[in-house]
């Protein structure tokens, strides 16, 4: 299986049309018709359906175009990698980071780094933790801002020193918005919306002392922002960190602490033992600065 099969069958797969798609590559209909046709072959299996609108994916098609499409972006930015090598300080740093505090302190890493740097560009990937982990194990992801619980074996980190406190996102005029904290037991009784996030879900079902089956849950969500809507429609009551920004958005919404008090930190990840391209190295080294800083 040849890289370039891979972007015919991205084309075609974006374009949803064998002709449009073999114009845009500048090849024959027949010959991409061929090449798709020997790629199902190699495979063993169908990855499009064919009809007169078009074509469409399989299920296969779409599992395939998703690791394709990460083949490629990998591909491409080893190219660029040893492009870069011969060059001034230049080319793409791909960062991902999920909802923080520690964005703040990361955004200014980034802009020092790009005032020294001007040539340098940022791919930002804002994603909850665990798609982020898996892109850094990809090589997709240079550096990301994670939220812990981390496993950080494979992963060399700075830890942030800004903590996050964990609390209920509520409307103004919810019955247990007034109070200065919450008892989690205290708010059970109310629809919740909670994270996505396995670990993170389990350890507020252990806070609020009770199976998931016994609570409304009408809602999970892996990034803050859409669920803060929800809250403000009135939807339910959403755990979240006081660091995600989106909590901010509106003037009828509040947030109310948890009690006994529930931290968590952030952290700056990247991959061990891997081979950066010369950017992304100086942008490392740059976090390793702040390591210093905080120990």
């Amino acid at each position: 299986m040849e890289l370039r099969t891979l972007r015919y069958f991205l084309a075609a797969a974006q374009v949803g049309n064998i002709t449009k798609a073999a114009e845009l590559l500048h090849i024959t209909q027949p010959t991409l018709s061929r090449q798709m046709m020997d790629l199902e072959k190699e495979i063993g299996t169908s990855l499009m359906l064919r009809g007169k609108n078009g074509l469409s994916l399989t299920d296969d098609g779409i599992f395939f175009r998703q690791r394709a499409e990460e083949i490629v972006e990998l591909a491409d930015r080893l190219e660029q990698a040893f492009v870069e090598r011969n060059a001034d300080v230049n080319g793409v740093i791909a960062i991902g980071a999920t909802e923080a505090v520690g964005g703040r302190l990361f955004a200014k890493i980034i802009k020092k780094f790009s005032d020294k740097y001007p040539l340098v560009q940022f791919d930002l990937y804002n994603e909850m933790a665990e798609n982020i982990v898996d892109r850094i194990d990809k090589g997709l992801i240079d550096v990301g801002l994670l939220l812990e619980p981390v496993d950080t074996e494979k992963y060399d980190f700075v830890r942030l020193s800004q903590k996050e406190t964990w609390g209920v996102l509520m409307r103004d005029d919810h019955p247990l918005a007034k109070r200065a904290f919450i008892v989690p037991e205290e708010i059970t009784d109310y629809p919740l919306i909670l994270p996505s996030r396995e670990k993170v879900r389990a350890e507020i079902l252990h806070w609020l002392k009770c199976e998931e089956k016994d609570l409304r849950v009408p809602l999970s969500y892996t990034l803050l922002s859409n669920a803060v809507l929800l809250v403000e429609e009135g939807l339910g009551c959403a755990f979240c960190l006081d660091g995600a920004l989106a909590i901010h958005s509106s003037p009828h919404l509040c947030f109310v602490p948890v009690r006994p008090e529930h931290t968590t930190q952030s952290v700056l990840a990247w991959k061990k033992k891997h081979l950066f391209s010369p950017a992304a190295s100086l942008f490392i080294q740059e976090i390793n600065m702040l390591r210093a800083n905080l120990e």
